[in-house]
């Protein structure tokens, strides 16, 4: 509990005691109305000075109509009639007693969200070390400057993104990913800030400025994601602006009309009955459970989902995650393990490893893991003195010359392209057609391994909701379908350039039905216009990568594609939350306003219809932060 929190149970319990002692004292002492509304007003003003200070710089600043307000003028209202006719000062003191009681429980329930997820996302290190003079030395990560070396002991965190250049350890990057499994390391293999280092002593190199690395990135994501608000939440902050003005309008012609009326008819007024049952009116008016429910509930999902390693970066694509009904996939990187391995070589009269070694040297400046996978398979050292001139052609492969000759690597569209006849392929995996010297020389299969969680990954997202999934991939249709079939996913377009892929998802966007979402799924670094282009784009696999976490409006932290059904879970569950308060809430207060008009509600129902609905719909939010089972 804060300081400000516990003041403010001080407070509460005074005000109350004063209450119980006040209440009682006209059974002991005899005390005299005018005396009593002073008495009165020490509790009264205990509890409630603030209230008021608030109401009173709202109509200085023109922004009258709030809660404040309306707590201001019904109980004070509340008083002046005690004053005036009745000698009961009870309801006016709980009223703002048992609305603070409300605003207290409110404030401990947001803290204890922003705490949970503060330690959720706990992430952010505390130093880093560095050694001088022989020594360990801790400073603060802000510091450390891009290529220094930090020492990172068993139990700490990973201050920086680097490279291990010496050590082998266990890192736990649950704080990043939402799973539990170890992350073996050793020299060469990069790591990223946020993760615990488990056993070994560890020197990184780093790679990236403290402000630059996921640790900070993260971070700043999760902080800002409130900036981007739903519709819900729009919703609601216009409804309030206009709702308040309203009830208040409400309640001044509930006091004046029908006093008028009777007057009218000859009738006694009953100004003090109905100036009262205005009151009431104001009191079960006030919005607070919609306005502070429904944004607590958006927080709070974000909150969960980060937990489970899902980044949404705000609550505009949380709302846009639970509309989703179709979920297109990017195969490498995103279905498949994106780990080639060369399976076979047909129609070629050249030996496999003089194939491979012109294919090696073909592919010598690609980073893409196709070629990856053939220079793996050629095995030797690429000697660069053979390559000449080089040309990339985006989509299709590469045309080089080694040793004098043109040798050209890729699709059966750049061989058509080059005018050499290829021999199509049946066999599932990537086809890389070879030609050299003008002469088709044969195709090497590559292929692809899917991943483990992939099939169950698609039947969670059909168990989800989720109406239509698509496949897009560059491959030939053979290995398309077989992988689309082995999956259970409802289409695939194959043979598709990297610009192909913007136009498939631009047919899809027209096919989609109305109010729904359409999502795609990419590995975030070389799909970045397609993330774009889609409803929502989401990148897998993204821990480490600046290219998804800028590209993408959800990011895994991992590989697994279970996550994507999971997130949109996360995100439906969170809006039927949003829903249920919205109804909960406006349904209360409806029942009760006609109540206290028809001067059947007192003030204790009032304060339900505010404080209770207010504290049950807190409630309800924060379930949005219990996401594990999901």
């Amino acid at each position: 509990m804060t300081r400000k929190q516990k003041k403010m149970l001080i407070r509460i319990v005074i005000a109350a005691v004063l209450m119980v002692v006040l209440h009682f004292l006209p059974e002991f002492v005899q005390v005299s109305n005018t005396p009593l509304f002073l008495l009165w007003l020490v509790p009264y003003g205990i509890i409630g000075y603030d209230i008021l200070k608030k109401a009173w710089k709202g109509i200085l600043n023109r922004q009258v109509f709030d809660e404040n307000f309306l707590m201001a003028v019904a109980t004070l209202g509340a008083l002046a009639i005690g004053l005036l006719k009745t000698g009961d000062y009870d309801e006016a003191v709980a009223v703002m007693l048992f609305y603070q009681i409300g605003e207290l429980f409110q404030s401990y329930a947001v803290g204890k969200s922003r705490r949970n997820i503060s330690e959720l996302m706990d992430i952010r290190p505390d130093y880093a070390n560095i050694e001088q003079d022989g020594q360990l030395v801790r400073v603060d990560p802000d510091e450390v400057e891009v290529g220094a070396v930090i020492t990172v002991n068993p139990g700490e965190k990973i201050p920086i993104d680097g490279m291990v250049e010496t050590g082998e350890s266990s890192l736990n990057t649950s704080a990043l990913t939402g799973e539990s499994v170890p992350r073996d390391v050793k020299p060469g293999d990069e790591v990223v800030s946020g993760c615990i280092n488990m056993s070994g002593v560890l020197r990184i190199r780093t790679t990236k400025a403290f402000g630059e690395s996921t640790v900070s990135r993260v971070l700043d994501l999760v902080e800002n994601a409130s900036s981007r608000k739903s519709r819900s939440e729009n919703f609601i902050a216009r409804f309030a602006r206009y709702y308040t003005p309203v009830v208040v309008i409400g309640a001044a012609a509930l006091a004046v009309l029908p006093p008028l009326v009777r007057l009218v008819l000859s009738l006694p007024p009953e100004w003090g009955e109905w100036i009262y049952r205005a009151l009431t009116f104001l009191v079960i008016s006030c919005p607070c459970a919609l306005v502070i429910s429904i944004p607590l509930s958006f927080f709070a999902g974000i909150g969960g989902a980060g937990k489970a390693g899902v980044l949404i970066k705000g609550s505009n694509y949380l709302e846009a995650l639970a509309k989703t009904g179709t979920v297109v996939f990017d195969k490498t990187g995103t279905l498949t393990m994106g780990v080639f391995d060369v399976v076979d070589i047909h129609h070629s009269e050249l030996d496999r490893e003089t194939m491979l070694e012109y294919a090696a040297l073909a592919e010598c400046a690609s980073s893409h893991p196709i070629a990856a996978s053939i220079r793996k398979a050629w095995g030797k050292p690429v000697d660069l003195s053979r390559v000449g001139k080089v040309e990339e052609i985006g989509g299709n492969g590469v045309v080089v010359e080694i040793d004098g000759k043109q040798v050209a690597a890729g699709s059966s569209r750049l061989m058509r392209r080059l005018g050499v006849g290829p021999i199509e392929c049946r066999s599932a995996g990537t086809i890389v057609h070879m030609a050299i010297g003008g002469e088709y020389a044969g195709h090497i299969v590559i292929s692809d391994v899917v991943k483990p969680d992939a099939a169950e990954a698609i039947a969670s997202l059909k168990r989800a909701g989720v109406r239509s999934t698509v496949m897009l991939t560059g491959d030939g249709p053979s290995a398309a379908a077989q992988v689309a079939e082995a999956l259970g996913i409802d289409r695939v377009h194959s043979d598709l350039l990297p610009g192909d892929k913007v136009d498939k998802v631009e047919e899809l966007l027209k096919e989609k039905k109305a109010g729904e979402t359409l999502a795609f799924v990419g590995d975030g670094i070389n799909d970045a216009p397609v993330l774009s282009r889609a409803d929502l784009g989401i990148a897998m696999g993204a821990m480490g990568s600046d290219a998804a976490i800028e590209a993408a409006d959800v990011v895994l932290m991992d590989d697994n594609p279970l996550k994507v059904s999971k997130a949109i879970r996360i995100a439906r569950k969170c809006m039927g939350i949003v829903r249920e308060n919205i109804a909960f809430a406006l349904g209360v207060k409806a029942i009760c306003l006609v109540l206290g008009a028809l001067g059947i509600a007192n003030m204790w129902l009032a304060v339900f219809a505010d404080v209770g609905v207010m504290i049950l719909a807190v409630l309800n939010a924060i379930r949005a932060l219990f996401v594990s089972r999901l």
